[in-house]
């Protein structure tokens, strides 16, 4: 019989090859935007046919991220979780080998299948074998390999695309890829699956899958091809209408693939709303600021990079301190505090000038990252917390899939106010550009406020004495 230093070490090997995959995960994003020109060059494709490396991705990661979520609950989470590295690391090889812009935009499609099925199912494998006072902790130190990924992808993609090409940043993949299979293989326990009674709603899943992806490629293309264009109403309005027609099939359906009554407690659906917001926050702010940096004070890409990393390695220290602090104080607290403080980080970045001194500049980051890395493990321990054991799945899909979302509304919003002010004011080209940030981040700071409030208003704020019991049945292999 295992002992309990034995499950307490077994269940930190967990963690790690968690984290492993989530460290491949963000150093894989991150990487493959930096040598998106290398690439254009390359295979000689203009700008709008080279963006489709990384819109492809986002779609279908986004439209699939719900149906491995479920499809975990209902197969095990372990399996469907390694074979997603399967799937990623075989993608990862061929995408080093593409010949041409066409098959290297497929093998990224083939790559998001196995980006979602590891990001769908992550969350719920550490929620599952962490005891419930470890929870915010554990999240917390998964978010911290997150923002390391992204740390230092950007520059080890520079680094690889000059030393050893480009195709090289795909092959990196294969032996850290390895690593976590082997890892996982090893030491996450085989999860008897809660829904085996339940059958796979696969009219919801094409549904969902659809109607998100024309949501997502009308948000995506609407600054490109204008937002009163037909092409764009079309897609927008095709994409609501085929949700709503999904949500009333869930409604009905016996085994939903999305259990809509998890939205009916404001503790889960307070935490997918501030989810949402934090993200679209957070990814104005990543869009934006490099215009500031690199047009509107003539930063090279390099010396851009070095300042943008202040954010995420502020998020990596934060977040693992953040949710270990929750676990024992509850998630309302943090996560609001955390909301907030992103609020003044954007407000603070809105005000950046053309003679603002570096260190001014850091700061604003920082500060954003404080408020992110404060926010993200606690809010996220709240959401996983507040599903059942055999939702958990479907809880992680949500988690991830308000992540996707949130990046795709925050880039397009910002974008478009970015981009009206530069069209209609008629002023010097730097002047033009530092109204237009100042407009879009005073925007994304009331989103802020709005996120702070719902933040306070729905977080689950259960002390330890609560959620423990919770843990400790499904230990014994009951439901909760």
């Amino acid at each position: 019989m295992p002992t309990q230093s034995g499950n307490t070490q077994k269940k930190w090997w967990i963690l790690a090859a968690i984290g492993v995959g989530t460290f491949m995960s963000a150093l894989d994003g991150s990487v493959v935007n930096t040598i998106l020109p290398v690439v254009s060059r390359t295979f000689n494709q203009n700008i709008a046919a080279i963006e489709w490396v990384v819109t492809i991705y986002l779609l279908v990661l986004s439209g699939l991220l719900l149906s491995f979520g479920r499809l975990g609950d209902l197969r095990g989470h372990k399996p469907v979780y390694i074979a997603g590295f399967g799937v990623f690391v075989f993608s990862s090889a061929l995408c080093g080998l593409a010949p041409n812009i066409n098959s290297l935009v497929a093998f990224r499609a083939v790559q998001a299948l196995g980006a979602a099925m590891l990001a769908a199912n992550s969350p719920a494998i550490l929620t599952k074998n962490f005891p419930a006072e470890q929870r915010g902790q554990a999240l917390g130190l998964q978010a911290t390999m997150t923002y390391l990924g992204l740390t230092v992808g950007p520059s080890l993609g520079g680094w690889l695309a000059q030393h050893a090409g480009w195709r090289s940043v795909f092959y990196i993949n294969v032996p850290v890829g390895l690593l976590a299979i082997f890892l996982s293989l090893r030491y996450i326990p085989v999860d008897k699956p809660v829904g085996h009674q339940e059958t796979f709603d696969i009219l919801g899943a094409v549904l969902f899958i659809s109607g998100l992806v024309a949501l997502l490629l009308g948000l995506n293309q609407g600054a490109e091809l204008g937002w009163s264009s037909l092409p764009i109403i079309g897609t927008l309005t095709l994409g609501i209408l085929i949700l709503a027609v999904f949500i009333i099939h869930e409604y009905r359906s016996s085994y939903p693939m999305l259990d809509l009554s998890l939205f009916k407690k404001r503790s889960f659906s307070g935490a997918v709303a501030s989810a949402v917001i934090n993200y679209v926050i957070v990814y104005s702010i990543l869009f934006l600021i490099p215009f500031y940096l690199i047009q509107g004070r003539q930063l090279n890409p390099a010396q851009a990079g070095l300042l943008l990393t202040a954010q995420p390695i502020t998020m990596a220290i934060v977040a693992p301190l953040a949710g270990t602090i929750s676990d024992r104080i509850g998630v309302r607290l943090p996560a609001t505090l955390g909301m907030a403080i992103l609020a003044v980080g954007a407000f603070l970045l809105s005000h950046l000038g053309p003679h603002s001194p570096t260190a001014q500049i850091i700061t604003a980051l920082a500060i954003a990252g404080l408020g992110t890395g404060i926010f993200i493990s606690p809010n996220t321990s709240g959401l996983m917390g507040s599903a059942p054991r055999s939702r958990q799945g479907i809880a992680a899909g949500v988690l991830a899939t308000a992540r996707n979302i949130g990046m795709v509304f925050g880039v397009g919003l910002s974008g478009a106010i970015f981009s009206t002010v530069l069209t209609n004011i008629q002023e010097t080209a730097g002047s033009v550009l530092y109204n237009a940030l100042h407009a879009s981040l005073l925007v994304v700071t009331g989103i802020g406020i709005i996120g702070t409030l719902i933040t306070y208003l729905n977080s689950n704020n259960q002390s330890r004495s609560e959620i423990e019991p919770s843990f400790k049945a499904s230990k014994n292999g009951k439901q909760t």
